[in-house]
Formats: structure tokens, C-alpha cells, sequence
């Protein structure tokens, strides 16, 4: 957005912005501790280097240890600038409150060796233009490190970030939970496969002829593994009930009537009874067998009741 006189307030900001380009953000930087044997074995432990350059009297360090020999630890250091804590400040008052480092670049001139001490100097090398990206929009702030080893330089550092303010993001419904899967086993298949067909299937003993719900492995009246199925004519009464209050499950809505439904050949299977309010629901409430999906890969038998008021 422009003001009335035609002035960008963006394009004022970035000026004020590139105002830093090229001022120190560290002088006369000192490394904590020289390059040594102890950090160098951690670093290469950590990152699974087995190198045999690193180890040994004439040991090196991993190139990619230049900036560990540069950093303050939980007491910082005392040497930086105001020029980078202003930028940032300003960056802030913007809107752009948030950061996320982006990348490093790296150049290696010589190998730093244990006992080298380290000193060095960081520049606010460049700050882009505005940019859009995933994140939000904002600009880019890369600064510069130039790393020594004994008044000689031995690598530069880039340390790129985006100090910028979030994108909007639509708010999103929570998708709802699925409800549980039922454990399918060689044992129930059938039961699963004729449901998956819209057919309530009952065992019936292939000897005795005894019915049998839920499906078993062998007949609970005379103990023949031998069987085969009728399909239930879906219809039913309620023999017993319960009304679900608690505990609270995410797939479900509480509280809703579980009904153990006496089927008309006479064996009884849990299920939920449905077509009525859950206080409505009775013993001896006649229902009927309904086929109810409940997500794209689950459906369920269920028993419906009419409403007796």
C-alpha cells in the first residue's frame, strides 16, 4: 500500500534497512578455546566421521568445525556490535517478529590444526528485498564471518536468516477420528466378509445344528469344529441396553444407546441401536438390521428402532 504523497513505506524500510549493509556485527572477535583434540573427537563422533585425518600428531580439524571454534556458548561473548540487535529491532517494529535460519555457505583456505587460536570478524553483508515465501514475507539478512588461525585467514562463513511475519493460515476443522477396527482373524472372517456384502451371517454346528453368535472356532454345544452359516432375517428385539456416557471417546458422540439384540433365530449380538433418542430405547423395542458405513473403508451392522411415543 502507497501513501496519498506516493511514497512505498516499503520501499522506506528497505532503505533504512540496507543503511547496515557492510557494518560489523563482530570486531575483534576471540575464540573460547583454541582448536583442540577433545572437540574434534565429539564432533566426529557425532557425526559418525571415522576419517583418520582427524585423529593422530598430525591431526586436523573437519572443515566443517569453522564456526564451532567461533562460538560463545551459554555466556556469549561480549564483542559483538550494536548494528546486527538494531536490524533486528527494526525488522521487529515492522512486523516481521518471526526468524528461521535458511542456510550457511562455507570456504575453507587452510586446515586449522589443534592449538590454533581462533579469532574473527562478522560484516551484515547483504538484506534482500521483500520476499514472499511459505512462511510469510519478509527479508533475508546474511552476515559474513571472516575466521583466523594465528592472524591468518582460514575460512569465511555466511549465515543466512528470515526475519519475517507469518502467513495467515486458514483454520482448518480437525478431521474426526476414526472409529475403532474391528479384529479381523481366520476365525470371524465370514462374519466380516458377509457384512462387507450386506448379509448377516450366523454359524450354525454342521452335527448338532446348534446357532452360534459370536462366530467360534468350534460349537459351544457339542464341540464339533465342523459348521457352515444361515443369514439372519435382520429381524430383532432389544434384550438389554446400556446408555454410553463415559468414558469419552473421540469417534463418538455420548451419550448413545449399546443394545444387545436377541435376533429372531435366536442368538444375541452387541450392537448400536439407532433411529431413536438413546433415552428413548426400551427392552423388547422391536428393531431392524440396517448396514451402516461409518468412514470409507468400515461398515457396520447396526439395529434401527421405531420411535413407540
Amino acid at each position: 500500500m502507497s501513501d496519498p504523497q506516493g511514497e512505498d513505506p516499503h520501499d522506506a524500510l528497505y532503505e533504512r534497512l540496507k543503511a547496515y549493509e557492510g557494518r560489523p556485527a563482530v570486531v575483534g572477535g576471540t575464540g573460547k578455546d583454541p582448536v583442540n583434540e577433545p572437540m574434534i573427537r565429539h564432533w566426529c563422533e557425532a557425526m559418525g566421521d571415522t576419517s583418520p585425518a582427524y585423529r593422530g600428531p598430525d591431526a586436523v580439524a573437519p572443515p566443517t568445525m569453522l564456526q564451532a571454534w567461533t562460538m560463545g556458548g551459554l555466556s556469549g561473548h561480549t564483542d559483538r556490535s550494536g548494528a546486527y540487535d538494531e536490524l533486528s529491532a527494526l525488522l521487529d517494529r515492522a512486523g516481521y517478529t518471526s526468524v528461521v535460519a535458511t542456510d550457511c555457505e562455507q570456504e575453507y583456505l587452510r586446515p586449522l590444526r589443534p592449538g590454533d587460536a581462533i579469532t574473527f570478524d562478522a560484516v551484515i553483508e547483504s538484506v534482500s528485498p521483500r520476499k514472499t515465501t511459505k512462511l510469510g514475507t519478509g527479508h533475508f539478512v546474511t552476515t559474513r564471518m571472516d575466521v583466523r588461525a594465528a592472524g591468518e585467514l582460514a575460512g569465511t562463513h555466511r549465515f543466512r536468516i528470515l526475519k519475517y511475519a507469518p502467513a495467515a493460515r486458514e483454520a482448518k476443522a480437525a478431521p474426526r477420528p476414526r472409529r475403532p477396527r474391528p479384529v479381523v482373524n481366520r476365525d470371524n472372517a465370514g462374519f466380516w466378509e458377509g457384512v462387507a456384502g450386506h448379509r448377516l451371517l450366523v454359524q450354525r454346528c454342521a452335527d448338532c445344528a446348534t446357532l452360534r453368535f459370536p462366530w467360534l472356532p468350534g460349537c459351544n454345544a457339542c464341540g464339533s469344529p465342523r459348521w457352515d452359516t444361515v443369514e439372519a432375517s435382520g429381524e430383532g428385539t432389544v434384550y438389554s441396553y446400556v446408555v454410553m456416557h463415559h468414558p469419552p471417546f473421540p469417534a463418538f458422540d455420548p451419550p448413545y444407546a449399546v443394545g444387545l439384540i436377541e435376533l429372531a433365530e435366536g442368538v444375541r449380538m452387541v450392537s448400536n441401536v439407532i433411529g431413536v433418542p438413546y433415552d428413548k430405547v426400551r427392552i423388547g423395542m422391536p428393531v431392524r438390521l440396517e448396514f451402516l458405513r461409518v468412514d470409507d473403508e468400515l461398515e457396520l451392522p447396526v439395529f434401527r428402532a421405531g420411535d413407540e411415543d
